[in-house]
């Protein structure tokens, strides 16, 4: 089968949105909340809708609609005690069932799944600016939220503002995921920030390494699911999704053959 043209935007996308949710993953994994990246994601779909019906960009849709879902997200949390999965939960399954209903049915796939042949230089841009602001974002953060982790009180104590700084990460994600829609659609980008994450888990023995080796697996998976896209004419999302899943199954193997030769 002859090799599709990639564009070099296509690739830098996908680069860049790797590492960020690959790194911003790291923190979702530890905290247990890997579901959590999954079903936000699909809080995307009814601002992809509205965009394609009312003919404006479909990612600032997705943008508001992320955004709004982390706010409403972090406020019931507060109030109602409720964990944020079963907020999440509940508002993935409500955003998904309109975002299906109304949006046109020959954009539903792209939609679903992305279609990183259609990037242009602006699209490229935007993703750059977004996935390193959120990196240095997350990273002024990232030790706080571990010390949040450990002992909410303990962090109170240090004077950090958990819910707040609960309310800064939600609200990074989200533009990391409206990001990665483009790659991965709105079904599949919750990949991005669980299994990049659960892979660097299964090979790294200190906190700096598991964060960067998140990153990293992020980025190998999100661009090799691009040039087998080109290569194979199919769309990015589920190759993304596969690439990633065999380096987990590596590291799985990895992680068992050295256990065995220990023992």
């Amino acid at each position: 089968m002859p090799m599709v043209d990639i564009s070099l935007f296509s690739l830098t996308i996908g680069v860049f949105v790797g590492l960020s949710a690959g790194y911003l993953g790291s923190l979702m994994v530890l905290k247990r909340m890997a579901l959590v990246g999954d079903a936000l994601s699909h809080v995307a779909l009814p601002g992809l809708a509205l965009g394609i019906l009312f003919n404006f960009s479909p990612f600032i849709g997705a943008f508001a609609f992320l955004f709004g879902c982390a706010l409403i997200v972090w406020h019931v949390e507060r109030i109602t005690k409720l964990s944020v999965e079963t907020i999440i939960g509940a508002m993935f399954t409500l955003a998904l069932a309109i975002g299906i209903l109304i949006i046109p049915e020959p954009d539903l796939l792209e939609a679903l799944f992305g279609d990183i042949t259609k990037v242009t230089f602006l699209d490229t841009i935007i993703a750059v600016v977004v996935a390193v602001l959120a990196i240095l974002s997350t990273r002024l953060i990232y030790k706080k939220m571990i010390l949040g982790m450990i002992s909410e009180e303990l962090a109170i104590s240090s004077g950090i503002n958990v819910a707040r700084m609960n309310l800064v990460y939600l609200l990074l994600v989200s533009l990391v995921v409206a990001i990665g829609i483009k790659i991965a659609g709105s079904l599949l980008v919750g990949f991005l920030v669980i299994v990049p994450a659960a892979t660097a888990k299964n090979t790294s023995s200190s906190l700096f390494r598991y964060a960067t080796l998140s990153s990293a697996f992020g980025a190998v998976s999100s661009s090799a699911g691009v040039l087998l896209s080109s290569y194979l004419i199919l769309p990015s999302g589920p190759l993304v999704v596969l690439s990633g899943i065999a380096i987990f199954v590596a590291s799985v193997v990895v992680r068992w053959a050295s256990t065995r030769l220990r023992h």
